[in-house]
C-alpha cells in the first residue's frame, strides 16, 4: 500500500482524543467519531448541551451504537500489525522455525502448529491468534462498558449520599422541633418522657450521621478503584494484540472483582417512639369521613412526581412497576373551615397511597399536586420493592418505617396545622407547623390497590 494512502487510512481510524486506534468507535450527530470510552470521559460532568470534542458542535446525544464499519477497519489494521509482528524472524518458533499462528489459552503463549500439538500443549485449548485477539478485544470493550455503568451508578450513589449528609441534620432538627411542639400541647407531667425522647433522638440521629459519612468515604474509595481499573482496561486496549493476549486475562478478572460488592447508600430510618397521651388527645376530635366522590384516573402523577423528585439523584431512572389504571383518588363530602378534626384510614391493602387534606377549591387539578401547595399529604411510595414515606407542600422524605394498618390524620384549623399518626405505634409521623393551613379543606386520599 502506498505510504501516503496508508497514512490517510491510519488517520481515519484514529481517535482525535486519545490519538490511538479506535476502541469501540461511535459516531455522533455532527459525523465525527471517537472511542466510546474517550467520548464518555470527555463529556463526563460537561454542561448540557455537550459539544463535539473536535468541531464543538452542540450535541444532546447520550445513547450510541458502535460504528461497525470503523470497528472492522480497526480490526483489519490491528491484524495487519499482528501479521507483521509474527512474520519477523525473531518471532519464529525457535524449535521448528515456523510462524506462530496459534494461541494457547492455558499458558497465554503464542505457538506454532507443531508446538500446539506437542505433548506439552496438546491437551490445552488453542485457537488462531487473530481470532483470539479479536475475542479478547471484544471482552475488554464489553468489560469497559460494564465498568463505566458501575462508575456512573457509584457516582449517583455518591451524590445521593452527599446530599443526604447535608439534609440529615436539617431533617432531624425539624423532627425535634415537631416533637417539642407536640409535647407542649400535652400534660406538663410528661417533661421527663419528653427529655428522654429527645435525648434518644439526638443520639440516634448522630449515629446515623456517622454512618452516612462513612458511607461517603467508602463510595469515594470505590469510585477511585473503578476509575483506575477503567484506565487500565483502556490502556491495555491500545497495546498491540500480542501483548493484549498475554495480559488481558488477569486484568479482566481484576475488573470483574472490583465491580463486586458495590457500596450501597445508607437508607436512614429513625426509630418509632410512642408519645404518651397522643392518641387520647386526638381521639377527642374524631369524626367519620365519607368519601363519596371517587375517581379512577390513569393521569394521577403524584407517585411518579415523588419518584422523580430531585432529592434522589437517580430517581428519574426508578421504575414504579405500577399499573396506573389501578389508582383511585377520593375526597370527602365534608368541608372543614374551622375547628379540630381527627380520622383514621386503613392502608394495609394499598401499595402506593397518600392521605391528608386538600384545598376545597382544588378538585380536578390532579396533575399539579406537588407544585400547587394545596395538598397536605402523607404519601407512601414504592420504589424497587422498598417503601418510602413523603409529605407534600413542600415535598420532604420521611425517614421512619412504613406504618401498618391505620394512619391517623389530625387537622387543627385554629392553629393551621396537620398531623399524621402511626396508630398502631401511637407515634407522631409528621406535624406541619402552625399557620400552614389558611383555607377550607376537604379530606383526600389516593390508593393503588394490589
Amino acid at each position: 500500500m502506498d505510504l501516503d494512502i496508508l497514512q490517510v487510512f491510519q488517520r481515519e481510524i484514529t481517535c482525535a482524543i486519545c490519538l490511538n486506534y479506535f476502541i469501540d468507535p461511535v459516531t455522533i450527530g455532527c459525523g465525527h467519531s471517537f472511542c466510546r470510552p474517550c467520548l464518555y470521559l470527555s463529556w463526563e460532568g460537561a454542561p448540557n448541551p455537550t459539544q463535539c470534542p473536535e468541531c464543538r458542535e452542540p450535541s444532546q446525544q447520550r445513547k450510541f451504537k458502535t460504528n461497525i464499519v470503523l470497528k472492522n477497519l480497526v480490526s483489519l489494521a490491528r491484524k495487519t500489525s499482528l501479521w507483521q509482528f509474527l512474520s519477523s524472524e525473531e518471532q519464529m518458533c525457535g524449535t521448528h522455525k515456523e510462524k506462530k499462528k496459534m494461541f494457547c489459552e492455558v499458558d497465554r503463549s503464542l505457538l506454532c502448529l507443531f508446538c500446539s500439538n506437542s505433548q506439552e500443549h496438546g491437551a490445552h485449548r488453542h485457537c488462531p491468534i487473530e481470532r483470539a485477539a479479536e475475542d479478547q478485544q471484544d471482552k475488554l470493550e464489553k468489560q469497559m462498558r460494564s465498568l463505566w455503568d458501575k462508575i456512573q451508578e457509584n457516582k449517583r450513589n455518591l451524590k445521593e449520599e452527599q446530599i443526604m449528609v447535608n439534609h440529615w441534620m436539617e431533617y432531624t432538627l425539624l423532627v425535634r422541633k415537631m416533637t417539642r411542639t407536640e409535647y407542649a400541647e400535652l400534660h406538663p407531667v410528661l417533661y421527663k418522657e419528653e427529655e428522654k425522647h429527645l435525648e434518644e433522638l439526638e443520639r440516634e440521629s448522630w449515629n446515623i450521621l456517622e454512618q452516612l459519612k462513612r458511607s461517603v468515604a467508602q463510595i469515594n474509595q470505590k469510585q477511585k478503584q473503578l476509575k483506575e481499573m477503567h484506565k487500565e482496561l483502556q490502556g491495555l486496549c491500545h497495546k498491540p494484540d500480542e501483548e493484549l493476549l498475554q495480559d488481558s486475562r488477569d486484568l479482566l478478572m481484576r475488573s470483574e472483582s472490583v465491580q463486586l460488592h458495590m457500596p450501597r447508600p445508607v437508607r436512614p430510618e429513625l426509630s418509632v417512639r410512642a408519645i404518651t397521651g397522643l392518641m387520647d388527645r386526638y381521639s377527642r376530635y374524631r369524626v367519620e369521613i365519607s368519601f363519596h366522590k371517587e375517581v379512577s384516573n390513569h393521569n394521577i402523577r403524584l407517585f411518579d412526581d415523588l419518584r422523580n423528585f430531585t432529592f434522589r439523584s437517580h430517581s428519574q431512572d426508578a421504575s414504579s412497576n405500577c399499573d396506573k389504571s389501578n389508582y383511585f383518588a377520593a375526597w370527602g363530602n365534608q368541608v372543614f373551615t374551622t375547628g379540630k378534626y381527627y380520622w383514621e384510614l386503613d392502608v394495609d391493602d394499598s401499595w402506593d397511597w397518600a392521605l391528608g387534606v386538600c384545598r376545597d377549591s382544588w378538585i380536578h387539578s390532579l396533575g399539579t399536586m406537588l407544585v400547587s401547595g394545596d395538598m397536605f399529604l402523607l404519601a407512601c411510595v414504592r420504589q424497587d420493592n422498598q417503601y418510602t414515606l413523603w409529605t407534600t407542600s413542600p415535598s420532604i422524605p420521611q425517614f421512619v418505617e412504613k406504618p401498618l394498618g391505620r394512619v391517623g390524620v389530625y387537622v387543627d384549623l385554629e392553629n393551621g396545622s396537620v398531623s399524621f399518626v402511626n396508630v398502631a405505634k401511637r407515634s407522631l409521623i409528621w406535624k406541619y407547623r402552625g399557620g400552614s393551613l389558611s383555607f377550607p379543606v376537604r379530606p383526600f386520599c389516593i390508593t393503588g390497590h394490589k
